[in-house]
């Protein structure tokens, strides 16, 4: 699942702005709330959407925890830092006692871990990879309009400038996954060997080295034959060693 979600300012009370000042808790007449949340299942093309009822997200959340617990992974940008904190906040906030296990993946971590991007934002890094950038939303004044005013207009706009930000991570992600680890195996997940593709599931794969480390495990690097793929991944030798016994096998049968 690749989402994003909106969120609300807080309200509250203070005297002269400036960049330090300090805003105690007490100040704060209404805090902030998730405005909506966007999400696409990998390889489909609708972006799916909802939204708070005039300031209040209780029944949009508990909507989306559902689909949450259908995910295998979930995919954001500063998600884990963002997003899903957030979700976890409003979800507790509205009496949630616990919540499915998410297993996350965050293309921000990617970017600033495994590349040198000029800028880690997801319209910059978009941009950068001739994708395209995020939507131009105009600035506070929409987040005013739907805040202050319930604007449905207002709402429409953010809505379609969060299903932006979905799409165009789901096509970022696409470039950036071929230099991470898979956190889900989508090979042994339709029934496939170990040494299947864990990103397209495909069992055509070749060796390329191996791998002894420092404690003397030995890890072999197989390689996905797919031309759409194309994918670097490592097995244990035990795995590698199983599959050419079963190739061994079933050429013997032929024979």
């Amino acid at each position: 699942m690749f989402f994003d979600i909106e969120t609300s300012y807080c309200q509250g009370w203070f005297w002269q702005p400036s960049f330090n000042t300090q805003i105690t808790y007490d100040q704060i007449i209404k805090d902030s709330a998730i405005i909506c949340i966007c999400w696409k299942w990998e390889g489909s093309k609708k972006v799916h959407h909802l939204e708070w009822n005039k300031g209040d997200d209780k029944r949009m959340i508990n909507k989306f925890v559902k689909e949450l617990a259908e995910a295998d992974e979930v995919i954001g940008h500063n998600g884990d830092r963002f997003d899903l904190k957030w979700v976890r906040t409003r979800l507790l906030f509205h009496g949630h006692k616990s919540i499915p296990e998410i297993r996350s993946i965050d293309t921000l971590k990617i970017s600033r871990n495994k590349f040198k991007f000029p800028s880690n934002r997801l319209d910059a890094i978009g941009k950068y990879l001739g994708l395209g950038g995020k939507m131009d939303t105009g600035g506070i004044q929409l987040w005013h309009d739907i805040i202050q005013k319930n604007s449905k207009a207002a709402m429409a706009k953010m809505v379609k400038y969060c299903k932006r930000d979905v799409v165009l991570l789901e096509e970022v992600y696409k470039k950036l996954e071929g230099f991470t680890k898979h956190k889900t195996h989508i090979g042994i997940q339709e029934g496939n060997s170990p040494c299947s593709c864990p990103s397209c599931a495909n069992e055509k794969t070749h060796m390329k080295r191996r791998f002894v480390s420092p404690t003397g495990t030995i890890k072999v690097q197989l390689r996905c034959s797919n031309p759409e793929c194309k994918r670097f991944f490592l097995v244990s030798l035990k795995h590698y060693n199983d599959r050419m016994s079963r190739k061994k096998n079933k050429y013997a049968k032929i024979k």
